[in-house]
């Protein structure tokens, strides 16, 4: 479906004024009888090179805020599970990084293109994180995944 000029015209301006893709879906629908799925008008917006930025959830700002204005800590220690995803994939991996767990001990990590989760051993092969670190390292892992499109 094509729009006309003018029509192409107020959907730049709803984008500038901050809308997201679903309220401009329902605007379309709303203002000019259009009917289009949110991957239409996603498209729209990309074929009339509009920039889209989500806008920022006000929570992740005051958090955001409130981290900038603490102060450092004095000695900087592990504080719980940090995760690394690497940007090139071991053979046989979909995915693979590094994690830190909470006692410092940092191991590689796979995920295989049959879903199956596995650590890598460092050099204490007999290592075993603890089952809340286990728990934080997938519970962020699924997040960092999902993030990156996973």
């Amino acid at each position: 479906m094509s729009l006309t000029d003018s029509q192409k015209t107020t959907v730049s301006t709803w984008i500038a004024d901050g809308k997201s893709l679903a309220d401009v879906q329902g605007l379309l629908r709303e203002e000019f009888s259009i009917s289009m799925t949110y991957m239409d008008v996603r498209f729209l917006v990309d074929d009339l090179n509009i920039v889209f930025t989500e806008p920022e959830p006000e929570a992740t700002k005051d958090v955001e805020a409130q981290a900038a204005e603490a102060p450092e800590p004095a000695e900087a220690q592990p504080a719980g599970v940090t995760i690394d995803v690497d940007a090139i994939p071991r053979p046989g991996a979909l995915v693979n990084g590094s994690v830190v767990f909470s006692d410092g001990v940092k191991l590689g990590w796979q995920l295989s293109s049959t879903g199956q989760l596995g650590l890598i051993p460092g050099d204490d092969a007999d290592y075993r994180p603890n089952p809340e670190d286990l728990q934080v390292f997938q519970d962020q892992l699924q997040e960092v995944l999902r993030q990156k499109g996973y």
